[in-house]
């Protein structure tokens, strides 16, 4: 059950963009972790939101290490349709926080508004439809079925996302600054004047032509 009035910090990727070989890695990792004691004075929460943040640093410097599996997303035009479908959901379905598109996964900070399964469902069922049309791949599996979610539980942690999320590109390589990468929030944060920690202001989507030239 997700606890009621809180950010979520989710991430997705593409189908096979980790390969067997690694998921049997990370998950010889969770069953290292589980046979480990608690820490000194830790909950059981506590233990759980630990072991998941080792597993998923494992899984995302997988994505970042270069380019090994599907990087459907490393073409402009995907990446703008993936971009089009976060900005879409501002105001009714979530407020929105960060985001950044990489070539082969997702990261996305929001307050939900809408059952989160439902918001995941329409990005990623709305993504793999357009982008599957744009390349010819009718049919396929575009993204990985499951996806990471987390809740964030302060303030601390919530700034620490943005930053997480706006720095991907840099630690993948991929721009020297957050803000060259035109499929995030950090670009955006220059193009049109949004203050980090300030959910997405809708009024940008409905200026000029109705939304932002996702493919600038």
């Amino acid at each position: 059950m997700a606890p009621p009035h809180r950010k979520v910090f989710l991430t997705w990727n593409l189908k096979d963009s980790i390969p067997a070989r690694i998921r049997k890695e990370i998950q010889s990792e969770r069953e290292r972790l589980e046979n480990l004691p608690f820490q000194d004075n830790e909950t059981l929460s506590e233990r759980t939101l630990r072991h998941h943040r080792v597993l998923f640093a494992m899984a995302d410097r997988y994505l970042d290490s270069g380019p090994k599996g599907p990087l459907h997303l490393r073409h402009p035009t995907a990446a703008g349709i993936v971009r089009e479908a976060i900005l879409h959901g501002v105001r009714e379905r979530y407020d929105l926080y960060a985001f950044v598109v990489m070539p082969n996964h997702v990261h996305l900070l929001i307050f939900p508004k809408w059952m989160l399964e439902k918001v995941t469902q329409g990005i990623k069922g709305f993504t793999s439809y357009a982008i599957n049309k744009f390349q010819a791949q009718a049919g396929r599996t575009f993204w990985q079925d499951e996806s990471y979610d987390h809740w964030v539980r302060d303030e601390t942690e919530f700034h620490r996302t943005i930053h997480y999320i706006e720095q991907n590109p840099v630690k993948a390589g991929l721009c020297k600054k957050a803000n060259e990468w035109r499929w995030s929030s950090a670009y955006l944060r220059t193009e049109y004047g949004w203050p980090a920690g300030q959910a997405f202001p809708p009024g940008v989507i409905d200026c000029q032509a109705g939304k932002p030239d996702l493919q600038k």
